[in-house]
């Protein structure tokens, strides 16, 4: 007696192996991006490095003096030109104030110039300063150095021979453009290292449905060889009783009561893997695409799960979320905003003996908030006005570039938001995000606008 194959064998079996395929090529897409954008960091680094070495080179062979310094005035870095006049080291020079160049009459001018600056540009400006072989008069040019929100950031002094400087300073103006054009590239490819802090949580995540799976494969496997085996001695023609002694020898019931679960939990694991992937893509995403309304709510649990199984100490996490918050804007980008205000927050309390956060989310007035708080140990003050500059971190060297809260704050200010970062009132600091809500469904208050 020959006995038929369930004809749903062959369905499930070829369900399973096109959900196994899905995941795959969804896996070798996602590695695909992490690679183009690694290449595009490179070459971000490079161009970085010719600019930067382009910039010496000018300053390098200017005769003309030039100096900068902060905004109070203390020496960050002079010329070659300034080291051969006065016969001093950057070295020794560094955080010298700009007045202990000169002396008498020259020196007083220097700090008036200084002053004045901080209002107006100071122009061919007259003075003596100490050189190797007495005091060197020169025509000072200051000029005020901004940073990206408008601040002072510095001073620009440059002294020379009337009329001689322009052209060195064109040249110097036109290689801080190819800097500035650099570093904005550099600054786009930190989403990826932003993403590589992530890479052991991923790896982690998709090791354990990835081994489910494995697992039941093999038992599937198993099973299946057992089944060749009885069904050969079907069509052997053996007898029942022969039959009846082998199907308890290979234990068939209990792997045919097996197989729905098996298919069941290599499903769920292929899903899983799935989900795993869609979350990568998400946030690796570029800003190519157009704005839509997505779940605010479910960027932050991604957010957190992805940190969470990164972090090396295990953090108390505080939800206070709604079901769903709708914003409109760029899902990937915000997710990278959340990603950092998070890590931020789970550095923060990586040394504290009870690390823990609060994060809230709502709705305000058209407005969708989230706030992230953290028990650590704050912020200084003088820390708080600089948190968003390009390359300012408080982290120890090699832990961080400086450039993630400035890259958010750019984020949040082209979706017509508000990022603000505070000491919280009982300890440690508070991230406070704003986005505008999603625009509800057309109703009885929007009908008349069409």
């Amino acid at each position: 007696m020959v006995q038929q194959q369930h004809p749903n064998s062959h369905k499930e079996s070829g369900t399973a192996d096109e959900a196994w395929v899905s995941v795959i090529r969804k896996m070798d897409e996602a590695y695909a991006d992490l690679v183009r954008y690694q290449v595009q960091v490179e070459e971000q680094n490079e161009a970085l490095e010719e600019a930067h070495n382009f910039v010496d080179s000018v300053q390098s062979a200017m005769s003309d003096v030039l100096i900068a310094c902060d905004h109070e005035g203390r020496i960050q870095q002079v010329n070659r030109a300034f080291e051969e006049l006065t016969g001093r080291t950057m070295e020794s020079l560094l955080d010298q104030p700009m007045e202990s160049l000169c002396s008498g009459e020259s020196r007083d001018k220097l700090v008036q110039c200084l002053q004045r600056v901080r209002k107006e540009a100071v122009r061919d400006q007259e003075i003596s300063i100490d050189g190797v072989n007495g005091p060197e008069p020169l025509a000072l040019n200051c000029s005020p150095r901004f940073n990206q929100r408008g601040r002072l950031a510095g001073i620009v002094v440059a002294g020379r021979p009337l009329g001689e400087l322009q052209c060195a300073f064109n040249e110097l103006h036109q290689a801080h453009a190819e800097l500035k054009l650099a570093q904005e590239r550099l600054i786009q490819a930190e989403k990826m290292a932003s993403l590589g802090r992530l890479v052991a949580g991923v790896a982690h995540e998709l090791n354990n449905p990835i081994s489910f799976v494995y697992g039941n494969m093999h038992a599937l496997r198993r099973y299946t060889g057992r089944l060749v085996e009885y069904f050969d001695l079907v069509q052997s023609g053996a007898s029942r009783d022969e039959l009846r002694e082998l199907r308890q020898k290979l234990r068939l019931d209990r792997a045919i009561a097996d197989l729905d679960s098996l298919v069941e939990g290599t499903m769920e694991g292929a899903d899983r893997v799935r989900e795993i992937v869609n979350d990568l893509r998400q946030f690796s995403s570029t800003q190519s695409s157009e704005k839509a309304p997505f779940d605010l709510i479910h960027v932050v649990r991604s957010a957190l799960h992805w940190i969470t199984k990164e972090s090396k100490v295990a953090i108390h996490v505080d939800l206070e979320l709604p079901d769903k918050l709708e914003v409109v804007g760029h899902s990937g980008q915000i997710h990278q905003v959340v990603v950092n205000l998070i890590q931020n927050a789970a550095d923060a309390v990586a040394d504290q003996p009870k690390p823990a956060l609060k994060i809230e989310a709502g709705s305000d007035q058209g407005l969708a908030w989230l706030s992230v708080a953290d028990n650590g140990q704050g912020i200084a003050p003088e820390n708080l006005p600089r948190l968003f500059d390009p390359f300012f971190t408080t982290k120890p060297t090699g832990q961080g570039t400086g450039l993630g809260l400035s890259i958010s704050y750019g984020i949040v200010n082209e979706h017509g938001g508000t990022l603000k970062i505070i000491n919280g009132a009982e300890g440690g600091a508070v991230a406070q995000l704003t986005l505008p809500a999603s625009q509800p469904a057309p109703g009885l208050d929007e009908s008349a606008d069409g």
